[in-house]
């Protein structure tokens, strides 16, 4: 079983890497809808539809154009890569909207910035 650092992550926005990227979060979804008989002793359910959201923090940077992009109500594709990018490496693809951004600053701190995202259609599961 292999594991893997999470110094190896990539997050790209618009076809670039995110700059001063320092982690991100990915959350897949699936409605489940009941088809329960009146004469069935015991729920069932079947799967529905999927969706996907997340997040991405990074030290702020007013330099990188991709931070820049992450603009609240914009639609971004993306590629997010928990193992990097090499060959058969796994990677998630997929265009969210930006639905939240917060920057914070604290005395004797790095200056973050934090993004959220709905995932809007499918999420591609494939490897590099």
């Amino acid at each position: 079983m292999a594991t893997h650092h999470g110094k190896e992550g990539v997050v790209t926005a618009g076809g670039t890497a995110v700059g001063e990227l320092t982690g991100f979060t990915l959350e897949t979804t699936a409605d489940v809808v009941e088809d329960t008989a009146l004469s069935d002793a015991t729920k069932s359910f079947v799967a529905g539809r999927t969706s996907f959201s997340g997040s991405l923090d990074m030290n702020y940077d007013e330099t990188d154009s991709p931070q820049q992009t992450l603009t609240v109500g914009s639609s971004i594709a993306f590629i997010l890569l928990p193992e990097g990018a090499t060959s058969g490496d796994e990677s998630f693809t997929g265009t969210g909207i930006v639905t939240g951004m917060s920057v914070t600053n604290g005395m004797d701190a790095v200056v973050t910035r934090s993004v959220t995202f709905q995932g809007t259609g499918a999420l591609t599961r494939a490897t590099v």
